[in-house]
């Protein structure tokens, strides 16, 4: 499962779970194979970290910063996407992930109610 721009990945350090990170930007670096990816860590504070990294390592390929063992691996959703105006499928996509029908919550509506 390729890794891109704008999609959020857990960082483990050590083999466990540290931080989880946006990727905001990948960009070429001035090795050849390598690239510049920027993190938005989502800490308190944030922070944004710029890795260079080889394309298997930005796919989750195990690797080492100084000498400590660290990995990418995407997140995601455990909620299925709903297409609107789409068909409705079956509760269950085989992965045992429920499909949820699209719900718009008006807050002008809500704010009346008050």
């Amino acid at each position: 499962m390729s890794t891109t721009i704008n999609d959020l990945v857990s960082v483990h350090i050590e083999h466990k779970p540290a931080f989880y990170a946006r990727i905001e930007d990948i960009s070429p670096d001035v090795k050849p194979g390598w690239w510049q990816v920027k993190l938005l860590v989502l800490t308190h504070p944030l922070q944004v970290f710029t890795w260079i990294l080889e394309e298997s390592q930005i796919n989750g390929a195990p690797f080492t910063m100084g000498g400590t063992p660290v990995a990418l691996e995407k997140v995601v959703s455990p909620v299925g996407k709903v297409v609107v105006g789409a068909p409705p499928e079956q509760p269950e996509n085989g992965g045992g992930i429920r499909q949820e029908t699209a719900k718009v919550v008006s807050l002008r509506d809500r704010k009346k109610e008050k």
